[in-house]
């Protein structure tokens, strides 16, 4: 039997960032997810969530965030999607220790934001059409202590 994700939506606020987590942590929690494993997708499901903030609404627009989380065995997948202005990024952008060109050491203040989820997550997919939507894949490690 396929289970139903859990879905969320909040408005594009940074204040509403605690209840995304809190939904995450009880989801992941659910899953058996590790305590380490959690906070990891906290901060990646929090990056994706404030670029969508920050990116695709205009100061004076009102929008919405929306996030689905999916379990599966051993796997959780979190989708946070926006309906605003798409941010660019290089398609198939191979995953390395550099970004767009420049070693880490060498990149300024932003920008780090998918690097970083693609080290925190199994998989990082981002699409921008009608919107971004961002899918965080982690899978389970056997080795961790559980929640």
């Amino acid at each position: 039997m396929k289970e139903i994700p859990v879905a969320l939506s909040i408005p594009a606020k940074a204040e509403y960032l605690d209840m995304v987590r809190a939904v995450l942590f009880a989801v992941a929690g659910k899953t058996g997810f590790s305590y380490e494993e959690i906070e990891d997708m906290k901060v990646a499901v929090t990056e994706a969530c404030t670029n969508a903030i920050l990116h695709a609404y205009g100061e004076a627009e009102e929008g919405s965030v929306h996030l689905t989380f999916s379990r599966s065995e051993g796997e959780l997948c979190i989708t946070v999607r926006d309906d605003g202005r798409s941010y660019l990024r290089r398609v198939n952008a191979p995953s390395t220790s550099t970004l767009h060109g420049l070693a880490i050491s060498e990149a300024t203040v932003g920008g780090l934001g998918i690097f970083m989820m693609e080290a925190l997550m199994d998989e990082v997919k981002v699409k921008t059409e009608n919107g971004t939507e961002v899918v965080l894949i982690k899978r389970m490690s056997r080795n961790e202590e559980m929640v």
